[in-house]
């Protein structure tokens, strides 16, 4: 059975609860969810043929909700097209901090976050961390998430890392803020709750803008400075217009929030010319780029100020890159009309084996595209790749230093989901 959302057609998830097949749209669903929870059943989902095993957690808050989750590290048992696929962990960056800085609960559905970087500031003290609380000069431990393994996190679980041609021109602001909202939800860290302190902006609206205003400021009060307190930080994501000079020391301005100016200091206004300078450079000379910002925040006087920042560069379809020819595989990933999702390096440094994306509309095989870097640690030469995880997995390479870019494997056809349902679902 098909459903159309909005003029998109979609092939709803179907599980097997209790013995009984039901899909994810069907009456009753919440209700058959209650009820495995209860008697503690897992589901099953129905993508393959065998099924594969998952667990039903509760919401947190008020809503009193259940939600269908993948049993850790079972994403690439679903099929391509499922809406549960994940790629394997080792895929990405993803592998080193999985059990490590990043565990689940599997009775309650919370995912506990270990940082690298503090949500707290004593007064007076003097904190100098490394920028974004992560350097290329050397692999991460695995054991914490830095600020830019902390948003790439977030990404991939908002399923912000995955496309579809289905999703062109759906993807807005809007769309991006609630699944980074939704992803927030039941994750913890030492400070407590993630959502509490996560701060992203609301599209902006003329009309709306006091109402906007109002809402922004009272979820920045935890982060306003009391005296002889700990100073709370906020975690801000963004996407930033413009890093400027400003009447006095320097600012970021972020969309969505003209009204009011992320104040940075000198020092990290001169650490992030240096540490994020291929970034920058992206951003600068490639059309269609956006850059995404997570950053700690305070609130001093009434004015935030950038504690710790590291930034993100994503295209028109907010799909991260690190290149300009990982953006020209992109684009004619997505020119092209094909299905993929993308890896992120979370805490890896830059000469680490990290694939550009696997594609997902082959069916019974996901390919990994690699483009080719000068200082990774493939053997090149040979014209073989450094292989992560199942040397069964075909692998498509591309050297743009030597070669154009090759023809893409061939799509195969299949009914994958083509409407963006709520990660809660999934």
């Amino acid at each position: 059975m098909e459903t159309s959302v909005n003029g998109v057609t979609a092939t709803p998830a179907v599980y097997e609860i209790g013995g009984r097949r039901i899909e994810i749209e069907s009456r009753g669903f919440a209700e058959a969810l209650a009820d495995a929870y209860a008697a503690h059943q897992r589901p099953r989902c129905l993508c393959q043929a065998e099924g594969v095993e998952m667990y039903v957690a509760r919401l947190a808050g008020s809503s009193g909700g259940y939600i269908v989750k993948r049993m850790p590290d079972t994403g690439s048992h679903h099929a391509p097209a499922c809406p549960s696929y994940e790629p394997p962990a080792e895929f990405s960056g993803l592998g080193e901090v999985l059990g490590s800085a990043i565990t689940e609960d599997l009775a309650t559905g919370e995912t506990t976050l270990k940082l690298d970087f503090p949500l707290t500031k004593m007064p007076g003290r003097l904190q100098v961390p490394p920028l974004g609380g992560q350097s290329d000069s050397a692999s991460s431990s695995g054991n914490k998430l830095s600020l830019r393994g902390l948003l790439h996190y977030l990404w991939d679980q908002a399923e912000l890392t995955r496309w579809h041609p289905g999703f062109a021109g759906k993807r807005t602001w809007a769309t991006v803020r609630r699944h980074l909202l939704l992803a927030a939800a039941n994750k913890f860290t030492g400070s407590g709750a993630l959502r509490t302190r996560l701060y992203v902006p609301e599209p902006f609206s003329v009309e709306a803008r006091d109402a906007i205003n109002a809402r922004r400021l009272a979820h920045w009060r935890q982060a306003v400075a009391a005296p002889g307190k700990p100073q709370q930080l906020m975690l801000l994501i963004g996407e930033v217009k413009e890093i400027v000079p400003a009447r006095y020391g320097f600012k970021a301005v972020v969309k969505h929030v003209p009204d009011q100016g992320f104040m940075v200091d000198e020092r990290l206004y001169r650490q992030l010319g240096r540490r994020f300078e291929p970034e920058l450079a992206l951003w600068g000379a490639a059309k269609g780029i956006h850059m995404v910002m997570i950053a700690t925040f305070c609130v001093a006087t009434g004015v935030p100020a950038v504690v710790d920042v590291s930034l993100m560069p994503v295209t028109q379809q907010w799909l991260p890159v690190e290149d300009p020819f990982e953006k020209q595989l992109f684009d004619r990933l997505v020119g092209e009309r094909r299905s993929f999702v993308k890896g992120l390096r979370y805490d890896l440094n830059a000469g680490s084996e990290v694939a550009n994306a696997m594609l997902t509309d082959c069916e019974d095989s996901t390919p990994r595209l690699s483009e080719v870097h000068p200082g990774s640690k493939g053997n090149h030469g040979s014209g073989q790749h450094l292989q992560i995880g199942d040397p069964s997995v075909p692998v498509w390479l591309w050297d743009p230093s030597s070669e154009a870019m090759p023809a893409l494997p061939r799509r195969q056809p299949h009914q994958p989901s083509t409407v963006e349902t709520p990660v809660a679902f999934r």
